[in-house]
């Protein structure tokens, strides 16, 4: 468990201007950058995002508290898009990695060998993988999540001989090119050159911007139909939350639905963890609500613990078709990351750590149940540690950038996401000390229900 801090009270307001409706770009920052960021204007690319949304020379952070150069102090509700749900410099994950460090251990290692990867395997099925009666195979695929959806997609090809893939509109992989395939986003797709030869097939979400929908359905009829135009897939992957789709979890019964229709036609199915697990939306998966196993899993972001890159593919045994070499990366053995994952790994079987987490869900789910009982136009979604707050029908984009930039200007960092950055999508570390969550729910709250 993080130290708790002494709550610390969130800087006053700049005195620019909260941006007006209609405003371009929703949810991009229009005031000025800070001093001392040149360089970064000099030599750094214009495709940098969040700098721009949150214009703020960052030097320390721990717990959910970041700390400026310029003195303001941030509660951090974004948790590095979900990389740090054990909060800023966890005591327990650095304690493991200024030890390691300090006894010269192996800091990159490719997949030979090491003491850290042994003691994180070890510690992760001891932890997480036994505890819910789950037998995968492990692979380092690469450091980032992207690379995770990579070689799962690669491997359910592989081990099924087929080549197509059925995705769901909203959903998101990555951005690499496999990964850009499968995510449903127009932006990211043209940016990443992908067009409509990738053989994948794109269903509506259970539920999405235009309501339900019967997506296993739609599913079934097409793949029982030998005129339909789509032929048996090698998998079909989902995200059992679509967190950059707008928070938007799956029902366990279309879940299993799901689970039923791919395997009584020997399709595989890939849950995409990547945002939604490491405890972020429940258990560590947030398909074990469903009761699911499915045949494919990828893990990465808070998998570290600590904000370091590393990811995992899990697959059922007999799905590890790879040749020695078919499937490598000069990064795929963060031994660092091994350290810091198997104290985080540990922390699963910490009762102190399961009831800050239960806490800290309690506390959202009361705070959008108050949202949704004062702003009936407002929609509430969520599950676990991450609130979805969708203002489509009240605002929209425009307002969500609005509650964006007075949350910045009274010290909380707090992320959009949705098809038009609409929904407010609130992810404070399970960690969080109760004083630290009051204070940034508290400032959601001036935004939302005073009308800012």
């Amino acid at each position: 468990m993080t130290t708790a801090l002494t709550p610390v009270a969130p800087a006053a307001a700049p005195t620019a201007p909260i941006r007006s409706a209609g405003t371009t770009a929703p949810g991009l920052s229009d005031l000025p950058p800070p001093a001392g960021t040149a360089v970064f204007d000099r030599g750094e690319s214009r495709v940098r995002l969040y700098c721009r949304t949150f214009p703020v020379v960052l030097r320390r952070a721990k717990g959910a508290r970041l700390f400026a150069e310029d003195g303001r102090v941030f509660t951090d509700f974004f948790c590095g898009a979900g990389s740090l749900n054990y909060g800023h410099n966890n005591d327990g994950l650095k304690a493991a990695l200024a030890a390691y460090v300090a006894a010269d251990g192996v800091a990159h290692g490719l997949d030979m060998y090491t003491v850290a990867k042994r003691e994180f395997l070890t510690a992760f099925r001891t932890h997480v993988l036994e505890p819910r009666g789950l037998e995968y195979t492990a692979q380092f695929p690469g450091p980032t999540g992207t690379d995770a959806v990579e070689a799962a997609l690669k491997v359910a090809r592989k081990a099924t001989g087929r080549s197509g893939v059925i995705a769901f509109s909203g959903g998101f992989h990555g951005m690499s090119r496999g990964s850009l395939a499968v995510t449903g986003s127009g932006r990211a797709r043209r940016a990443g050159g992908v067009h409509g030869q990738d053989p994948v097939t794109f269903v509506p979400f259970e539920d999405g911007p235009g309501g339900a929908f019967d997506s296993v359905g739609l599913i079934e009829r097409l793949l029982d139909d030998p005129s339909s135009g789509v032929e048996t897939p090698a998998a079909v992957i989902v995200e059992p939350v679509q967190m950059e789709g707008g928070v938007r979890p799956a029902s366990a019964g279309w879940l299993r639905r799901l689970r039923e229709a791919t395997e009584r036609r020997g399709i595989l199915l890939i849950c995409d963890e990547i945002q939604s697990g490491c405890g972020r939306t429940g258990d560590f998966f947030a398909f074990e609500e469903s009761g699911i196993v499915p045949d494919v899993v990828t893990v990465s972001k808070s998998l570290s613990g600590y904000g370091l890159p590393m990811s995992l593919t899990l697959f059922r045994p007999e799905l590890d078709v790879w040749e020695p070499g078919e499937h490598t990366g000069t990064f795929r053995g963060n031994q660092l990351a091994f350290v810091t994952a198997t104290a985080a790994a540990g922390l699963w079987s910490d009762e102190v750590f399961h009831r800050s987490r239960a806490e800290t869900a309690r506390a959202l789910a009361e705070f959008g149940a108050e949202v949704a009982d004062r702003e009936p136009a407002v929609r509430v979604r969520g599950r676990g540690a991450v609130l979805g707050i969708d203002l489509a029908a009240s605002g929209g984009g425009a307002r969500a950038a609005h509650v964006q930039r007075y949350a910045f200007d009274h010290g909380l960092i707090v992320e959009l996401a949705g098809r038009e950055d609409e929904v407010l999508k609130v992810m404070p570390p399970l960690t969080i000390d109760p004083a630290e969550l009051a204070d940034g729910i508290g400032v959601l709250r001036a935004a939302l229900l005073n009308r800012i």
